[in-house]
Formats: structure tokens, C-alpha cells, sequence
């Protein structure tokens, strides 16, 4: 079973933890990440793109000319696709990109996510995450003494209004619930910050 370092806010060991095999020792899956990720990110995509077609767009049911006697192709509307101001022949219409994905895959690429953050050592497990006051200084101040940088998720057994107030102002800090935590969420992060109670509510949820 893998073991972490115990932090606390000031950066300094207190202790050990013991991750879940099942959870945080998971061997890697390309597979399976892709088709979560994909899924997530068609899940992102507004689908309101939208075209009128020749029934929507304004305009006359007056034929543009008479039907014989000009030279020309006979024409019904001025509606029609191939005139200026017409209707959008096969536009897009609002639709939702989302599709389905396995409930046991999504568990496995959090497992699969999660596992790799352990094992390049970008999972930092403290004893509690606390502040005093809503500041943003608090927080930087814990993060610099966890010497870590770049994006960096804070994952939280549950919400906590100071928390998320103080990282509101920094644009590389999310903080979020262990219930909201994505895979794509967490490849994105380059470290995740998480609290020992965290950690045990992933566990129970994951091996559930």
C-alpha cells in the first residue's frame, strides 16, 4: 500500500497515511482516460449554435419573377438557400454533446488519475486545511510552505466558505469537494492539495 507524509500547514511532517491500494495504486489506462475526458469535454460544449432555415427568415412569399418568358431558372422564393438574406440549408440547431460513459469506467479514471498524482508525488495530503479569515494571504502563505506552484487544486471533504473566498484571487488555485472532482479537473491541476478526511471520503465512495 502506498504510503504519503502526513503534513501540516507550515509544511512539516506529522505524520504517515496509508492510501488504499484499490484507489491509489491503480496501473494506468490510456483508454480509459480518453473516453472519460472526451466525455467530459462534450459535456462542456454549449450546443446553442443555430441557423434559420427558408421556413424562419424574413422575407416575401412573392415570387422573385414570372415563371416563363425570362431566360432564367423559374424561382419559387427569394427564401430559398441560394439567395442573399436566405435560409441555412443543413445549419445547426441547439443539441446537447453529451453521451453516456460507464459508471465503473468514470470510477476507474478517477482511480487511474488519482494513482498517477501519487506516484509523481504531486499528491500532498495535509491533517487539516483551515483559515482563520477570509484573506488570500493565508492562503499563499500555507501553499508556500508546501512549496508547491503552477495550478493547484484544493480538494476538500466538504465546503468551507474561507477556503474557497481566500484562492477566489488566485488564478491558479481551485478549490472543490471530493463529490464535484473530475478527472479532467484533476489532470489539469498540476498538484493536488487534499486533507486526510478527504482522502478516507474518496476512499469509502470509490471502493463503495
Amino acid at each position: 500500500m502506498p504510503k504519503l507524509a502526513l503534513l501540516n500547514q507550515q509544511g512539516q511532517s506529522v505524520g504517515e497515511i496509508t492510501l488504499s491500494d484499490a484507489v491509489f495504486a491503480v496501473e494506468p489506462n490510456q483508454q480509459v482516460i480518453y473516453d472519460v475526458i472526451k466525455a467530459q469535454r462534450a459535456a462542456m460544449r454549449q450546443g446553442t449554435a443555430s441557423t434559420k432555415t427558408k421556413a424562419e427568415v424574413a422575407g416575401t412569399g412573392k415570387k422573385p419573377f414570372r415563371q416563363k418568358g425570362t431566360g432564367h431558372a423559374r424561382q419559387g422564393s427569394t427564401r430559398n438557400p441560394h439567395y442573399v438574406g436566405g435560409g441555412i440549408a443543413f445549419g445547426p440547431t441547439p443539441r446537447s454533446y453529451d453521451y453516456k460513459v460507464n459508471k465503473k469506467i468514470r470510477r476507474l479514471a478517477l482511480k487511474i488519475v488519482l494513482s498517477d498524482k501519487v506516484r509523481t508525488n504531486e499528491f500532498i495530503v495535509l491533517d487539516n486545511l483551515a483559515l482563520e479569515t477570509y484573506k488570500t494571504k493565508g492562503m499563499v502563505e500555507i501553499l508556500n510552505n508546501l512549496k508547491v506552484s503552477g495550478k493547484i487544486m484544493l480538494l476538500l471533504s466538504e465546503t468551507n466558505d474561507l477556503i474557497d473566498i481566500a484562492s477566489r484571487n488566485l488564478p491558479n488555485v481551485s478549490a472543490t469537494i471530493t463529490e464535484h472532482a473530475s478527472v479532467y479537473d484533476i489532470m489539469n491541476n498540476k498538484f493536488v492539495v487534499t486533507t486526510e478526511q478527504a482522502v478516507k471520503k474518496i476512499e469509502e465512495v470509490l471502493l463503495g
